[in-house]
């Protein structure tokens, strides 16, 4: 580890962090702040192992066109949400270790995602039910916090997800890759749903629904077609024309 003999001072922040290609880096807490997180890689695995409790996984972002990790089905929640978010325009998963100082000892914690945002600024993310925060949980999501406002950055510690949006999103995450698009359904598409119909409704007056519809939800995943995704999604959802918030690719 570079500069792994250097002790943190009280009050001060340092962060590890691993490049791309697989150095490890430790640097000041203003460095940290200029540096692309989203080209790296996770500092720490994701262990998989008999009788464990949590499930990692990977993900494939369409966001970053790669997978991404995570190390519970709360993060991965989280991520999918994250990935359908069109004002993030990268993510990364445990991305830096926060090294402090608390009671004389140096602490360190390395938050869960790290996603880059379209208007230049930073979203650091723990995910953890908040129900299993504890004591130590809630010293590091602090110095997390404290460390982010430094940096200009926000900071969220997010419990489980909506298990009705979660579950919608996961569903449309199925649609994400640009395999699912197809320009010719897209277009009967956008013209059907121009005017808010039933999701059934619109994608038989596009074609045959076998074809259309795997169009249909990668078009929601875009954000090019809209729902409301806090009820569950169903064949007779309303859908509509998404002008003007945003298309992710």
């Amino acid at each position: 580890m570079t500069g792994a003999g250097v002790a943190v001072a009280d009050g001060d922040f340092e962060a590890v962090y691993v490049t791309g290609d697989g150095a490890e880096c430790r640097v000041g807490l203003a460095d940290l702040g200029g540096l692309r997180l989203e080209d790296g890689r996770p500092v720490r695995s994701f262990p998989s192992y008999r009788g464990q409790r949590n499930y990692p996984g990977w993900y494939w972002s369409a966001t970053m066109g790669r997978r991404v990790g995570f190390e519970s089905w709360v993060e991965r929640d989280h991520l999918v949400a994250l990935d359908f978010d069109p004002a993030v325009t990268a993510v990364a998963s445990q991305p830096f270790w926060l090294l402090w100082r608390a009671g004389g000892k140096v602490r360190r914690h390395a938050p869960d995602f790290f996603a880059r945002l379209a208007d230049g600024g930073a979203l650091v993310i723990d995910s953890r039910p908040l129900e299993r925060i504890g004591e130590r949980d809630l010293e590091a999501f602090t110095a997390a916090g404290a460390a982010c406002a430094r940096l200009g950055w926000r900071y969220a510690v997010q419990g489980s997800a909506d298990p009705v949006q979660a579950a919608n999103l996961r569903w449309l995450a199925g649609y994400r890759h640009p395999r699912c698009h197809d320009e010719p359904a897209a277009a009967l598409l956008r013209e059907v749903f121009a005017k808010p119909r039933q999701l059934i409704h619109g994608a038989e007056m596009a074609g045959d629904p076998l074809a259309t519809l795997p169009v249909l939800f990668h078009l929601m995943w875009r954000h090019e077609l809209a729902v409301d995704l806090s009820l569950v999604l169903s064949h007779r959802s309303v859908v509509r024309a998404a002008a003007g918030e945003g298309v992710r690719g």
